[in-house]
């Protein structure tokens, strides 16, 4: 079957082109001047709308057991959730709980996922356990597509990794081309904090931000660059919400050294005042890092800016405000963490555009080519252009929207942007030719999707 989307402005991250683009089968066959006629089996009218590579979602969490419970998208809910937002790929994250192996927690989560999925997807590994079993199965997993390998300095007791045990992963990470990513916050010194305001009597969600400051954000972003400049590994930071991380950041990547870094659209919008709603509606907002005052938010604009932070994804976990978040009444501690947002990442960044924080190129640079580019997929995803994947979004720069839980798509009972009005929407979205979003509704189908290997990170130097 052949498509041509006519009419519109092709949009990569290189500049902005009134073109028609020619779909046969799963991939991309030309890019043809607006003059040159030619049939197709679809027609896909995009006059006055942007043509954009379809959405890569670099941190996704389905299914993900956390304190309890699990997040509440499933990855068929999930997926169809990231389509109709015109995210055409997600990348997962694999958890391996203490005393398991990596290859069977890889495994685990194939079987989550195989025949489930609308749209692409991948995996990271979560590495719980640091020991030779592991370190000689992180081989194995980047010979079977998946490279990049998640630490945490937070959360002791679960996922928590000694600085020893971060640089043994590091130097196999630097003998295998593959790259560490790292949730960083010191998490000793935060426990700590978090028993003082308990025992204080201090249970309210906005204690989760206060608990978790800034200063202790940064101090792990500069620990991690450290041990990644000692070991000659790749780091990614990953959900960087403060303004100290960021600057621990900047500085390594102005000498020079493999370190990048995401944010995500929470800490672009929202703030610690959200933490701080009344009535434990604060519990809606607990994700970690946590989120923090507003005049941080400028500083990640213009990270943003600067290529600093690098991608925008956006650690989608999603826990119901009922029966989920309800666990922590009474023990902010307690509260799932985690927020949902899959499906409004390219609204809420094109947002940005709106407000001249960044340009239109670098709008689809941060939602799709450089985490393309970045997680091994590049050029098969992340670009329009012929031989690509016909991974394509048909977005209405000009349309108003209002977000809600009442019309969003995600298996969770509260939007974190309930009633904010934006400009711009997902018109029509293609996974690999196929049309699965459009005016219609969702056309597409669980099963769709197919999981990818990926290659190395593509930025190293």
């Amino acid at each position: 079957m052949s498509l041509l989307i006519k009419g519109g402005t092709v949009v990569n991250a290189t500049g902005a082109v009134r073109a028609d683009v020619l779909v046969e089968g799963e991939t991309i066959a030309a890019l043809l001047s607006p003059t040159f006629t030619v049939h197709a089996d679809e027609v896909v009218d995009a006059t006055g709308r942007y043509v954009i590579p379809g959405g890569i979602d670099a941190h996704t969490h389905m299914e993900m057991p956390f304190g309890g419970t699990s997040s509440a998208d499933t990855f068929e809910t999930g997926t169809i959730a990231a389509a109709w937002g015109g995210t055409t790929t997600i990348i997962d994250f694999a958890v391996q709980a203490k005393g398991t192996s990596l290859l069977s927690t890889l495994d685990k989560w194939h079987r989550k996922a195989d025949g489930n999925c609308a749209v692409d997807y991948g995996f990271h590994m979560i590495v719980s356990d640091v020991d030779d079993t592991s370190l000689k199965e992180m081989e194995s997993c980047v010979d079977a597509g998946v490279n990049t390998f998640k630490m945490f300095m937070a959360y002791p007791g679960v996922f928590y990794a000694t600085d020893g045990e971060i640089l043994r992963a590091m130097q196999k990470a630097r003998e295998t081309g593959s790259t560490i990513m790292m949730h960083a916050e010191n998490g000793i010194a935060i426990d700590q904090l978090v028993a003082q305001a308990l025992a204080q009597g201090r249970t309210d969600p906005v204690e989760h931000g206060l608990t978790r400051p800034p200063e202790l954000e940064g101090e792990a972003t500069s620990r991690a660059i450290t041990l990644a400049k000692v070991t000659g590994a790749p780091l990614y930071i990953v959900h960087l919400s403060a303004a100290q991380a960021l600057d621990a950041v900047t500085k390594a990547r102005d000498t020079g050294q493999n370190v990048f870094a995401e944010t995500c659209p929470q800490y672009l919008y929202l703030s610690l005042e959200d933490l701080a709603k009344p009535g434990f509606e604060g519990s809606k907002y607990v994700a970690s890092p946590p989120l923090r005052p507003k005049e941080h938010q400028s500083e990640l604009w213009r990270g943003l800016r600067t290529n600093d932070l690098s991608v925008v994804s956006t650690d989608h976990c999603p826990f119901c405000f009922k029966d989920q978040k309800e666990l922590g009444r009474g023990d902010f501690s307690k509260i799932p963490n985690g927020m949902p947002g899959v499906e409004h990442r390219i609204d809420l960044l094109h947002q940005g555009v709106v407000a001249g924080e960044i340009s239109l190129e670098r709008w689809v640079e941060i939602c799709s080519t450089t985490p393309a580019r970045m997680f091994g997929l590049h050029p098969r995803k992340g670009v329009v252009a012929p031989g690509a994947d016909a991974d394509l979004v048909v977005y209405d720069p000009a349309a108003r929207q209002v977000i809600s839980a009442a019309t969003h798509h995600m298996n969770v009972d509260y939007s974190a942007y309930e009633g904010m009005e934006i400009t711009g929407k997902v018109e029509t979205v293609l996974s690999r030719g196929r049309v699965v979003v459009d005016g219609s509704g969702f056309r597409g189908s669980t099963g769709h999707g197919r999981f990818l290997s990926r290659e190395l990170n593509q930025y190293l130097v």
